[in-house]
Parts: structure tokens; C-alpha cells; sequence
């Protein structure tokens, strides 16, 4: 019998695999919803024949003495209607199963993927994948020549671009030692998360980030340090408010990767005086795009990636490493009050986009985590809550409103 072959994992997806749990299960959802209601049969057929072209998803997540890592798997999805948690636990030690699932409801298909396998940037694609092989089926012959693949070979799509591009000799570490506010309080029972989907159009937000001469991702995230400062209680105003950026490392380097390839900046602010939105949203432009140089981010990735080959570390069994991993993830997690993750503009080609009404997507957390995607004149942010008080989304949503934004927002229920 052949045996499988087998996959190292990534450094980032280590630390996802150390800090997984039944509330941050470090699954990620990203959703199309089409203008119809979706045939079950056609998107069943759709999903087997996007794993053709990316097999990289159908492996199995494993325990070795040292590391995990993933193999090959027989193993084939079935295409379900929704019934479970957004970002469900897709990784047991023990279970045999696939790290993702497709669902559908309505309109909407659904995508849940483990960030074991994949950042936001490799699960969109292969969404719009299975998507682009689901119209093909339900519309024959008007999307004959359309694809959406990047082209990138077997080889290029399982590449571990952070031992690609990172990696030196010279460790250095981060000397911002500042817990950041929390404000949540209380968290949700049962190990829930809330989620909340706040739609807006483009059109009335982008211009007034293009006034302020910043990014829509400065302007949007200046609103979320608004609305945590609205909650911090005067004892605690000096502690600062810090936003965590990912940011899609492929933009940087000529990688075509279907794994993680992604890093996060941080942005901080402490309220000890008064500041208007304008004047926040400038700061936050200036620190966050001083950040996204090449120079800065290697810099820093060079780190996180030489320890793995610090020799102490390589021969400490895996049950010690994921201990010391949980430990500074803990650390490094009080230094933040929440992630923001822009997903950016979806573009897929015209013949598909005619049949798609939008994009959405949630990450689960143990806090508070916010996507956002641009389709069109649609605006959606996927809000993952964990905590009893919503003040935070609810003084978001009433900036937003205040300054003449339409809002919808709908939410789902929690057990109390």
C-alpha cells in the first residue's frame, strides 16, 4: 500500500494548533451569496471538483514527537445545509475529519476552514473556486471560459512561504511590554461567540476616509478605537487601545501560496486627552502604513521564524513546546484589544459578479474580531463577540449612524 504523503506545517498554524479551543477554535468562515437559492446537488458536485484543484485541503492534521503536521486523506466533503456554530472546532486529535466544511442556507454558501490550512487570503480563493464550478454547473455554457485560478503550480500552492522569504541570524524582540484595555468584561457562557454582520454602503464611507486623505481600513479602525474608548472607565484611561492589523504578506512577495502567508502590525493608542475622529484616523494612518514597509516586516518576521531553529526548541517534545507557545500567545494576546482584518475588494469576473449579490466572512476569537469586505456599493463587517456586553459593536454601529451612514445589522442569538 502507498503511503501518504506528508506536509511540515507552518510556524504561524503551530501557534493556531497550541492555542485552539472551544471558543477561539481558530476556524474561519468566509460566505458568497448568489441571487438565488443554491441547489444542494450542484454545490455537492461543485466542492468535489474544487478539491482537484486545490488538494492542499484535503489532508489530515497529525501528532508527531515534535510537531504536528498534515497528510494526504481519502477523506471526502459532504455539502450540508447550515446547522452548526459559524466557525465550528474542525481539528479533534483524536477524530478523523476533514479541517473544513461547506454549508449553504438560502442564497448563501458558506465556507468554514481551519486557519490551520489557510489565511483569509487562500480561503476566499478557494471559495470563489467552488463557487466559479457551482455556476458552471447551474447556468451551462455561459462560463465555459472563465476561471478564476491563479495558475500556480502544485509546488507553488503548498509552499511554506514564511521559510521561503524569512529566517536569519539575528533575533531581536519586541520591547512594548503594554498590556492593552479589554473591554468586554464578562464573556459569554457555554464558550459562545456572538456574531454580528453590519452592512453599509461604500459609497457613503469611502468618500470621507478619501477627505481625511487615509485608507478605509485607517478610517474604520479609528471608529473601533472610538468605540472601545467609549467603554474604558476613567481609572483605566491610561491603558492603551490597540488594533491588530493582519496583513497579506503575498502583497509584498512573489508568493502564490494556498497557506498561511500573512503577518500583523499593530496599532496603539492611549486616551489620557481629548482627540476627534479626524485627528485619530490621521495617527492611525501614519503608524499603520509606517509598518507595512518591507524592511519593517522582515524584520520582524525574521524572528518569529529563526526560533523554530534555535536547537533547544527543535528537541523539546511536543506537548512542552505547545506549553511555551500558549504561554507567550497568552503575552502577546494582552497587548491587544482587537483585530481588524480587511479582506479587501472582491473582484471576481464580470460573468460571475452578475450572479453574485455579496461576500461576508467571521474569525473566531476570544475577544473581539472583525472582517470586512468591499463588493460592489457593499460594505459587510463580520463581528465575532465574545463577551456579555455588546457596547462596543453597539457604540460602533452609533458613530457610524451619527454621521449620516445607512446600517443594517443583524446578529445571532446566544444562549444566556
Amino acid at each position: 500500500m502507498e503511503s501518504a504523503n506528508w506536509y511540515k506545517i507552518d510556524n504561524v498554524a503551530k501557534v493556531f494548533l497550541a492555542t485552539m479551543g472551544k471558543r477561539a477554535t481558530r476556524a474561519m468562515r468566509v460566505s458568497c451569496t448568489l441571487k438565488e437559492d443554491v441547489d444542494p446537488a450542484l454545490l455537492q458536485e461543485a466542492v468535489l471538483s474544487a478539491i482537484e484543484d486545490r488538494p492542499q485541503m484535503q489532508v489530515r492534521i497529525r501528532r508527531g514527537v515534535f510537531w504536528h503536521y498534515m497528510e494526504d486523506t481519502n477523506l471526502l466533503p459532504e455539502v450540508r445545509e447550515e446547522d452548526d456554530r459559524i466557525c465550528p472546532i474542525l481539528y479533534t486529535p483524536k477524530k478523523t475529519m476533514l479541517h473544513y466544511k461547506v454549508t449553504y442556507f438560502g442564497k448563501r454558501i458558506n465556507l468554514d476552514i481551519s486557519h490551520v490550512l489557510t489565511d483569509g487570503t487562500g480561503a476566499v480563493e478557494f471559495l470563489n473556486i467552488i463557487v466559479l464550478d457551482y455556476l458552471k454547473r447551474k447556468y451551462p455554457g455561459e462560463l465555459t471560459d472563465v476561471t478564476i485560478h491563479s495558475g500556480a503550480s502544485h509546488g507553488d500552492l503548498n509552499q511554506d512561504s514564511y521559510r521561503q522569504f524569512f529566517g536569519s541570524k539575528n533575533l531581536s524582540r519586541s520591547s512594548d511590554k503594554r498590556v492593552a484595555y479589554h473591554p468586554g468584561g464578562l464573556k459569554l457562557p457555554y464558550h459562545q461567540l456572538q456574531f454580528f454582520e453590519i452592512g453599509l454602503p461604500t459609497s457613503q464611507v469611502l468618500p470621507r476616509a478619501k477627505e481625511l486623505k487615509v485608507s478605509l481600513t485607517s478610517y474604520l479602525g479609528a471608529l473601533w478605537m472610538l468605540a472601545i474608548r467609549d467603554e474604558i472607565p476613567p481609572r483605566k484611561r491610561n491603558m492603551p487601545v490597540t488594533i491588530s492589523l493582519p496583513v497579506n504578506l503575498r502583497n509584498y512577495y512573489p508568493s502564490k501560496t494556498a497557506r498561511n502567508f500573512f503577518n500583523s502590525v499593530n496599532v496603539t493608542h492611549v486616551f489620557d486627552s481629548d482627540i476627534t475622529l479626524e485627528e485619530l484616523a490621521t495617527e492611525f494612518d501614519a503608524t499603520f502604513k509606517s509598518q507595512l514597509t518591507e524592511e519593517h516586516v522582515k524584520k520582524q518576521m525574521d524572528v518569529f521564524e529563526t526560533m523554530e531553529y534555535v536547537a533547544p526548541v527543535r528537541v523539546v517534545p511536543l506537548a512542552l513546546k505547545q506549553l511555551v507557545v500558549r504561554h507567550f500567545a497568552k503575552k502577546a494576546n494582552k497587548k491587544v484589544s482587537m483585530t481588524f482584518s480587511n479582506m479587501g475588494v472582491q473582484k471576481p469576473p464580470a460573468e460571475v459578479a452578475e450572479k453574485v449579490d455579496n461576500y461576508s466572512g467571521f474569525c473566531s476569537t476570544n475577544t473581539i474580531f472583525s472582517t470586512m469586505f468591499s463588493y460592489q456599493d457593499k460594505l459587510t463587517l463580520g463581528v465575532a463577540y465574545a463577551y456579555i456586553n455588546t457596547g462596543v459593536v453597539k457604540n460602533f454601529v452609533r458613530h457610524l449612524s451619527e454621521s449620516g451612514v445607512d446600517i443594517t445589522v443583524s446578529a445571532t442569538e446566544v444562549i444566556k
